[in-house]
């Protein structure tokens, strides 16, 4: 009999891939090597480097991996909640395919979710290879004035928090991403991610959601996870960059007041697309010089 067959597991780690690179199979060694009662579940994207694949070959034997292959390219948060409707966990740990996630920083994650009942979302600080943070690991919500801000580098008040990265458990308006923890309950209630983001914002927009429903967004800020910046995102920046800017425009018009001005709305709109094409000319630079 099967892992999958026997007794459900505590936790159900979701990992999206699409074309990620050597990095996944890294992903899925960290987080196979952890004594957490856990599944694995995989969902790959259509990508063409045959990684997902390679992987599944390999871990043939391990009943806590599902490899699950989509024929198209869904985006970020469909392909979760596809997996999602699979999942067994009482909770899901969604996780970026270029995270290192050891059983330290994940025995941590799940103390914090036992001990805060109302904790909705949890998210951890990701860190480069040096160790530097993410300063999108600590963010607000994006209104106009913090996403204009952030946009065109203006500091003050822009949508990540300034300052110091925390070093203890904070509540925070939104947080990264890359590591969220969920109990299944809540994701369950929301009806997963807004399948009208394809890639980029959905992590806000889903904070935002728990926050709205009652429950806290968390950041633990003494956990820290290992993130390296994705493979997709690097082969393909435009089609990457597209998408981060249509989030931008949804996330404004579902959940900023000042979108029920039209001359506002007006100009947010041109101000996103605006910066959409200046980030191009650069964005071919650097494929060129891969």
């Amino acid at each position: 009999m099967s892992i999958r067959d026997a007794t459900p597991p505590v936790l159900s780690v979701i990992i999206v891939s699409a074309d990620s690179g050597p990095s996944l199979r890294d992903c899925v060694n960290a987080v196979l090597a952890c004594s957490t009662s856990l599944e694995l579940l995989l969902i790959d994207n259509a990508s063409s480097d045959g990684i997902p694949q390679a992987i599944a070959r390999a871990r043939e034997q391990d009943g806590r991996l599902k490899v699950i292959y989509n024929h198209a390219n869904l985006g970020f948060g469909p392909a979760v909640n596809r997996a999602a409707t699979q999942a067994r966990g009482q909770a899901y740990l969604i996780l970026n395919p270029d995270c290192l996630l050891d059983q330290s920083a994940l025995q941590r994650l799940l103390d914090i979710l036992d001990g805060e009942p109302k904790a909705g979302l949890i998210g951890a600080v990701v860190c480069d290879a040096q160790g530097v943070p993410d300063p999108a690991s600590y963010r607000r919500d994006p209104v106009m004035q913090r996403a204009f801000a952030t946009l065109f580098k203006r500091g003050g008040d822009g949508v990540n928090v300034t300052g110091e990265m925390p070093d203890h458990l904070v509540e925070a308006e939104a947080v990264s991403g890359a590591v969220m923890l969920m109990p299944t309950r809540v994701f369950e209630c929301l009806n997963g991610f807004d399948e009208n983001y394809f890639l980029h914002c959905e992590d806000l927009d889903l904070c935002r959601r728990v926050r709205d429903g009652g429950w806290r967004v968390l950041l633990a800020g003494d956990v820290r996870v290992l993130h390296g910046k994705g493979g997709s995102s690097r082969h393909r920046p435009i089609f990457v960059s597209y998408h981060k800017h249509r989030g931008m425009w949804r996330w404004f018009r579902k959940f900023d007041p000042a979108a029920r001005n039209r001359h506002l709305a007006a100009m947010v709109w041109l101000g996103i697309w605006a910066h959409f094409l200046l980030q191009i000319p650069g964005q071919l630079r650097k494929l060129a010089r891969q």
